[in-house]
C-alpha cells in the first residue's frame, strides 16, 4: 500500500512531461496541443527509502519490496469541464478516485509551447480547474440529496448524517469554497462521511509548480505566488522542472544521477520531493518488515495502531493479532539485525493499543 494520486491541470502544463519522467516510462504522450491524453495513464513507482536497503543487507534478505506510488495523469481540464467541456466528467470521475490531487500549474514562460488561456498566470489557472471541480462537486451533491431525503423520511439515521455533511458541503461549495474547507468544522463521526462521498475539493492539494530549468533549484517570481497561495490554504507546494526531470529519467546510473543533480543545485530527483510532500499532507508513515525471504516497506497513516497495521499485510492477521515484536529501525541498524536488538533489549512486544511509529521493524504474531 502505498498512496495514489492524480495529476491535474490546465492543457499543456507539462502534466504528461511530468508523468512520463516520474515514471520513468512514455506512455502518456506529451504533444504540445490540449487532450493528448485520451485514457488516464496510471503509474506505479516504488517509494525511495535508504533504510530498506540498508536493514535487507543485515538481514540477508532475497528480495527488497519498497512500498509504491501511483500517479493517475488525467487529461487536461478546461473552462466548462464540468458542464462537459473538452474531455469533461469522463476525467472527473478519475479524480473522485485518488488520495490526493497533484496539480501542476505552469509557471515558466515560453513562446513555444501554447497556453489554453493565451497567457501564464498560475494562480489564475489553478482558480480556473478549482471552479469546474468544485461545480462537479456541487452537480455530484445537489444530484444525490434527493434520493437521501426520501430514505432519512423513513427514518433512515444514516440518510440523515449524510444529508447534514452534503449539506454543509454544498453550502460552501456555493460560496465557491472547496468542500475541504468544512473539514476543521466536522464533528469526528462527520468526517468518516465526507470522505465516503469522494468529492474531489475534499481531496487534500499538492502544487507542483512546474519551472524553467534555471529555477528548478530555487524557484521563481510565478512559484513565489504559488506558494503563497499554498500557505494560506494549507496545501503543499514544491517546485519541479519537468523538463530537467526528464532528463534524470533518462539517466540509469544513480551516480552520474546525483552528479547531474548537483550540478543544478538539487539534492535530490522532483519524485523524491513529491512523495516526501505527499506523505506529510497525508499524514503517512512507512514500517518495514524483514527476513531472509524479503524485506519490505508498508505505507500505514500516522495513529494507526498495531492490529490494522497488521491488516495491512493481510485482513487475517488484524483478526488474529496478538502482538507485535518491535524494533526501531535505528536499534535494528545500530545493533545489527534482530539478535543484535534483542540482546541489547530493544526488541518490545506491543499489543493492541500500540501506535506503529515511522520506520519501526514488526513481527506480528497473530493465531489463525
Amino acid at each position: 500500500m502505498g498512496f495514489k494520486c492524480g495529476i491535474v491541470g490546465l492543457p499543456n502544463v507539462g502534466k504528461s512531461t511530468l508523468f512520463n519522467a516520474l515514471t520513468s516510462t512514455a506512455a502518456a504522450a506529451a504533444a504540445n496541443y490540449p487532450f493528448c491524453t485520451i485514457e488516464p495513464n496510471v503509474g506505479l513507482v516504488p517509494v525511495p527509502d535508504p533504510r530498506l536497503d540498508t536493514i535487507a543487507a543485515i538481514g540477508k534478505s532475497a528480495q527488497i519490496i519498497p512500498t509504491q506510488l501511483a500517479f493517475v495523469d488525467i487529461a487536461g481540464l478546461v473552462r466548462g469541464a464540468s458542464k462537459g467541456e473538452g474531455l469533461g466528467n469522463q476525467f472527473l470521475a478519475h479524480i473522485r478516485e485518488v488520495d490526493a490531487v497533484v496539480h501542476v500549474l505552469r509557471c515558466f514562460e515560453s513562446g513555444d509551447i501554447v497556453h489554453v488561456e493565451g497567457k501564464v498566470d498560475p494562480i489564475a489557472d489553478a482558480e480556473t480547474v478549482e471552479t469546474e471541480l468544485m461545480l462537479a462537486d456541487l452537480d455530484s451533491v445537489e444530484k444525490r440529496l434527493p434520493a437521501l431525503a426520501k430514505k432519512a423520511k423513513q427514518n433512515d439515521e444514516q440518510a440523515r448524517a449524510q444529508i447534514a455533511v452534503m449539506e454543509k458541503a454544498a453550502a460552501v461549495l456555493r460560496e465557491g469554497r472547496p468542500a475541504r474547507s468544512i473539514v476543521a468544522d466536522l464533528k469526528p463521526e462527520e468526517k468518516p462521511i465526507l470522505a465516503e462521498l469522494q468529492l474531489i475539493t475534499a481531496k487534500p492539494v499538492l502544487y507542483v509548480c512546474n519551472v524553467e530549468e534555471a529555477s528548478a533549484a530555487t524557484g521563481n517570481a510565478l512559484s513565489a505566488k504559488v506558494a503563497e497561495k499554498a500557505a494560506s490554504e494549507g496545501a503543499g507546494a514544491i517546485v519541479i522542472s519537468a523538463a530537467i526531470e526528464a532528463e534524470v529519467a533518462q539517466l540509469s546510473d544513480p551516480e552520474e544521477r546525483q552528479v547531474f543533480l548537483a550540478d543544478l543545485g538539487l539534492e535530490e530527483t522532483g519524485l523524491g520531493r513529491l512523495i516526501r510532500a505527499g506523505y506529510a499532507l497525508l499524514g503517512l508513515v512507512t514500517y518495514f518488515t524483514v527476513g531472509p525471504k524479503e524485506a519490505r516497506a508498508w505505507t500505514i497513516t500516522v495513529g494507526t495502531k498495531a492490529p490494522q497495521a497488521a491488516g495491512v499485510i493481510h485482513s487475517d492477521f488484524e483478526k488474529g493479532f496478538i502482538r507485535a515484536e518491535t524494533i526501531a529501525c535505528d536499534d535494528f541498524i545500530r545493533h545489527n539485525g534482530e539478535s543484535g536488538a534483542r540482546e541489547a533489549g530493544r526488541l518490545r512486544l506491543e499489543g493492541k493499543d500500540y501506535t506503529v511509529q515511522d520506520g519501526d521493524i514488526l513481527h506480528f504474531r497473530f493465531a489463525n
